[in-house]
């Protein structure tokens, strides 16, 4: 997989021109055009967009092209959805560059037609919100307002991961095992795109926990409570001898340029005589 995600990149940066500039501001447009168009015509105009591989196998081709457009949401949150869509796509659009944006968004669409002609029909919106683990893997520590609660993007991401989950549950549960693949190719088009990320991140938490377990390492934390206990103090100044147990309200700095481990307050730790 670390071939294939190696592959992508080259290809998006060789191929500039694969780029639909813009694109998630589309298919925004055209989410809020078939709503509207849904509340003229009682859900007729979804009805006729939607992917419905019969249908299209009787010449019903546009509907290769019109599900993206098929809104995921109805009523009030719509309104939601779509500014979740912008907020994120146009984030990644400005990371990643367009092109890749592009074939990222586009292979998801390919692997859910391929997945939609064999299930009996398709959604857009696993790809969509697909979107979400992407920028968690990008901005995890970002906040964003949920209502009115800040919450971190990654916390979001793991709900949504939650949710891919229990939707995979439920088609199997059903008997739909084809359709339970639609949250998979989701998550399969991420994993091409993140795999080394995912691998690093992964790795560093292995190396920081064996690290920690390590009989070698030192609890730094404990041998600062060590040398309090035994000092009475553990930063003092070199030069007015204030110490931060004195003075809990003053900032203590150590110096680079001095020849030692001196140790300065906010008041001398720009005015001091560096010790060579």
């Amino acid at each position: 997989m670390r071939k294939i995600e190696a592959w992508l990149s080259r290809f998006c940066y060789k191929h500039p021109r694969v780029a639909i500039p813009h694109l998630i501001i589309y298919i925004i447009a055209g989410n809020a055009a078939v709503f509207l168009l849904d509340m003229f015509s009682q859900g007729t105009a979804s009805q006729l967009m939607m992917f419905h591989t019969a249908s299209i196998f009787r010449g019903e081709v546009w509907r290769l092209v019109t599900f993206l457009f098929v809104p995921n949401s109805t009523g009030f949150w719509i309104i939601f959805y779509l500014l979740f869509l912008y907020y994120i796509g146009t984030t990644l659009e400005r990371t990643w560059g367009s092109a890749k944006f592009t074939v990222f968004y586009l292979l998801g669409v390919i692997l859910t037609m391929l997945t939609g002609l064999l299930a009996g029909g398709a959604t857009m919106q696993y790809i969509n919100l697909s979107l979400l683990f992407a920028f968690a893997s990008l901005y995890g520590e970002t906040q964003v307002l949920l209502i009115i609660f800040p919450i971190k993007v990654k916390w979001l991401a793991w709900f949504n991961a939650a949710l891919f989950l229990f939707a995979v549950i439920q088609y199997l549960a059903a008997g739909q095992f084809l359709l339970a693949l639609l949250p998979v190719v989701a998550i399969l088009n991420y994993l091409l795109f993140f795999y080394s990320d995912i691998r690093n991140f992964l790795g560093m938490k292995q190396r920081a926990a064996s690290h920690k377990r390590n009989h070698k390492t030192v609890d730094f934390q404990a041998a600062q409570k060590h040398v309090k206990e035994k000092k009475g103090y553990l930063h003092k100044c070199a030069v007015c001898g204030r110490t931060d147990q004195t003075n809990p309200e003053l900032e203590f700095r150590y110096c680079s340029k001095c020849n030692g481990y001196y140790c300065y307050c906010s008041d001398h730790i720009n005015s001091h005589v560096h010790i060579e």
